[in-house]
């Protein structure tokens, strides 16, 4: 058994000693019992308990983030700061200049959070999707959205997109942002 899981049945061990009834043993031990599998889920994922370990944490120092910016700012494009096969998300530096979006675009199973690290871009989002294609499982494409709100974000700001959410960038001068997108099992 874990530390986490020891924990859980330590802290209802707990409240079986303050009340040793029969009655207060019944009620709790199925709670701890099935507690255990849920507790191995949060804590390490999906695949705990078939000897799997967690990932390793992960530092981005504040010189890889000047030097990608660095790199960015001469050559605009994406740099991926960090993504992995075990982790549900991803974080990707972005430099872009004089660039807009054709389409809306929507995900039924990824979230978004922008930081806006340098400059300013506005997006417009929300609304209801007009004509909307498919482009694969879980991901849209709708050339406008129909009630669309704009906001302009500048450095510092953050803006979180949640899943199924329309959106389009639109970036006059230039920015440069943070996206981490974190991801989720598409429902069957």
């Amino acid at each position: 058994m874990d530390r986490l899981a020891e924990g859980v049945v330590v802290g209802l061990d707990f409240r079986m000693a303050k009340d040793q009834s029969r009655r207060n043993f019944l009620r709790t031990a199925p709670l701890a019992a099935a507690s255990l599998p849920l507790v191995d889920k949060l804590a390490f994922g999906e695949s705990a308990g078939q000897g799997s370990t967690p990932e390793p944490f992960q530092l981005l120092p504040a010189e890889k983030l000047v030097d990608a910016t660095r790199t960015l700012m001469a050559k605009p494009g994406n740099d991926n700061l960090f993504t992995s096969k075990t982790l549900p998300f991803s974080i990707v530096m972005t430099v872009e200049e004089k660039k807009s979006g054709a389409e809306f675009e929507y995900h039924e199973g990824r979230d978004h959070i922008f930081h806006i690290v340098e400059g300013s871009t506005s997006y417009q989002l929300g609304g209801t999707p007009k004509n909307p294609r498919n482009t694969k499982p879980g991901e849209w494409l709708a050339p406008t959205s129909e009630g669309a709100t704009t906001v302009t974000l500048h450095k510092g700001d953050v803006l979180i997109i949640p899943r199924g959410t329309p959106h389009k960038r639109s970036t006059e001068t230039s920015v440069t942002f943070t996206l981490t997108s974190i991801e989720s099992p598409l429902k069957s």
